[in-house]
């Protein structure tokens, strides 16, 4: 009987799941559904044949269990069908869950904008008015939180009229999450109302001031580096700058967008500030007073 392995993202590989067992005829809610510690062969057992009214089904579940080969196979020699969900097999589950089976994978979308795009896609299979803006505000409040999204989008099927950044902000009631590079980049580019409003979310979502103040000395420090990077070699790439710093490439490409555009001088004088900024908040200032003082410098 079929031996399925949904693998991937843990909300889109149990919808994926849920969709393939009722194509097959199966209902996902009816079938046994085994985790934790219910993986194990004698609970399982039971579930592995076929009913008085022929072939059944059981859904198992590995989130935080380690199963053995001898446990993998059993569940492969089933005369039902088994619906394994897998979100990061090793290698070698992997490689007996294709001997046995199929494997249907469902990556996640990593970076923000690949979130974004995959709101507006599932905006669009839901027939949903909304605008790629709202989807942007969704994928920044949620980040990777993909069920989040989805159970926001359930909620907005209800509003109906067009769906705005504003509509979906007002429905949501949340508010992205501050970010410290794009705290950096706006003050580096004069805007410092948009500057603080990072800085205000990030201590709001209860940041430490200590550890943002840190955040922003590493970030700084790539960010003079990525300075004199340009000046040495003129036109830098993330990957080469990435290679040069020894961080990955996602710091480093915003570290670059910020070192663009600064200078030396620019660069010396906000090193400057950070280091009595850093000093000042050892020596007793208001954390959250001195950070707010040093963003609107660095807007200067």
């Amino acid at each position: 009987m079929p031996f399925l392995a949904f693998t991937g993202n843990r909300f889109l590989a149990d919808e994926t799941l849920r969709g393939t067992l009722a194509a097959r005829g199966l209902d996902p809610r009816g079938l046994p559904r085994l985790g934790g510690e219910d993986v194990t062969a004698d609970a399982l057992r039971p579930h592995l044949s076929p009913g008085l009214f022929g072939d059944g089904g059981v859904v198992v579940d590995l989130e935080g269990v380690k199963p053995d080969k001898a446990l993998l196979e059993l569940l492969a020699g089933a005369e039902v069908t088994v619906a394994v969900l897998d979100e990061s097999p090793p290698a070698t589950r992997l490689k007996l869950y294709e001997k046995h089976g199929e494997v249907v994978a469902s990556p996640a979308p990593s970076k923000p904008g690949d979130v974004t795009g995959w709101v507006v896609q599932r905006a669009r299979t839901m027939k949903l008015p909304l605008d790629r803006d709202a989807a942007a505000y969704l994928a920044e409040v949620f980040g990777p939180d993909l069920a989040g999204i989805a159970g926001e989008l359930n909620k907005l099927e209800y509003v109906g009229r067009a769906l705005t950044r504003e509509t979906v902000r007002r429905v949501v009631g949340l508010e992205p999450p501050g970010d410290s590079f794009a705290m950096l980049g706006a003050a580096t580019t004069g805007k410092a109302g948009e500057a603080t409003l990072q800085l205000r979310r990030l201590l709001a979502s209860g940041e430490d001031p200590f550890k943002l103040m840190g955040a922003v000395v590493w970030q700084y420090s790539l960010v003079a580096r990525c300075v004199a990077l340009l000046q040495e070699e003129g036109r830098v790439n993330e990957a080469r700058a990435a290679q040069r710093l020894g961080v990955k490439p996602y710091p480093a490409k915003k570290a670059l967008d910020v070192a663009r555009r600064l200078n030396e001088a620019k660069t010396r004088t906000h090193l400057t500030r950070i280091l009595d900024a850093d000093l000042g908040m050892k020596r007793g200032l208001d954390p959250a007073v001195a950070l707010e003082r040093l963003i609107v410098q660095l807007s200067l």
